[in-house]
């Protein structure tokens, strides 16, 4: 419900006004004068929110009871930070920020909060789903620069959900699955066995997900399988690419759908030959392409 507010006096807005710069002036001696400028961009913009709604007493502390519920909802396996951050479009905003469009690189989308340091390594073609159940998929592509010269070697890292919609760090048993890294062959050729991406609600159990409710959003992903490439001298990218079809690309719960993203993942019916020879029994499988671009490390 909008609320209307009366007419500010001139003399209720010169103490505000006055406030504001009291607290400006209190970072003049900030030697950092990158840390000044943060600082003193994010009180204005604070302030200025806090004046604009005119925010009561009431909603300041419901608003400090949210972000402490938050970070009391933060450990080693859950960030409850980055699911804010990805909610509000904070994080796809400064993604955008840093990763500048560039010919034909590869678009950045959000990192997520689900993201291991050393995952097992695959060789070329083989199968990061370990633990995780799905249908099986079959992801292959190239990692090239702009200039169109194949990287070799590069490391490419990747994790998704099971066909539950958990990641295997939501589980309690120390499982390992749908997540590994590998490299790329002398030809910036990769491939690698996964599963089929199926949709998802990100851990709406916490502040964030009654943040959702209040504000009648959705938890759901839309189905995708995450990318991170590494090769020396260039941009480092972090990716996912998305299922065409799916029902929740135009309502990602953080925003991190990009067109060109969004690819074709092609069931193949039962009993079709696999590319390296895999026997499946009777089941079906998918496969997708995806080829790279790494732009450079200062693209802009």
């Amino acid at each position: 419900m909008t609320q209307s507010h009366p007419e500010i006096s001139e003399e209720q807005r010169s103490r505000e006004d006055a406030l504001v710069q009291v607290v400006l002036d209190s970072f003049e001696q900030t030697g950092d004068a990158r840390l000044k400028e943060i600082m003193t961009s994010a009180v204005r913009h604070l302030h200025s929110f806090l004046r604009e709604v005119r925010l009561t007493e009431g909603e300041w502390k419901q608003g400090i009871d949210f972000l402490t519920t938050v970070g009391h909802m933060c450990d080693e396996r859950r960030q409850e930070f980055i699911l804010l951050s990805d909610t509000l479009g904070a994080s796809m905003q400064t993604i955008a920020i840093n990763n500048e469009a560039y010919a034909d690189a590869t678009e950045a989308t959000v990192f997520g909060p689900f993201f291991v340091e050393d995952a097992p390594r695959v060789e070329l073609g083989g199968d990061i789903a370990g633990a995780a159940t799905g249908q099986p998929c079959w992801v292959e592509g190239t990692v090239q620069d702009t200039e169109g010269n194949a990287l070799a070697g590069a490391r490419i890292e990747v994790w998704e959900a099971d066909e539950d919609g958990f990641y295997d760090v939501q589980y309690d048993d120390a499982r390992t699955g749908g997540r590994a890294h590998l490299f790329t062959d002398d030809e910036g050729a990769y491939r690698f066995w996964a599963i089929t991406p199926t949709p998802y609600p990100i851990p709406h159990d916490g502040p964030v997900g009654l943040m959702l409710a209040a504000t009648g959003r959705s938890p759901m992903r839309a189905s995708h399988l995450h990318f991170m490439v590494t090769a020396p001298g260039l941009r480092t990218l972090v990716t996912h690419i998305f299922v065409r079809g799916d029902g929740y690309l135009s309502s990602d719960s953080v925003f991190g759908v990009k067109e060109s993203l969004v690819k074709d993942f092609i069931e193949q019916p039962k009993g079709t030959p696999t590319p390296d020879g895999r026997e499946l029994g009777d089941g079906t499988w998918s496969r997708v392409r995806f080829d790279i671009v790494l732009a450079p490390p200062d693209a802009v």
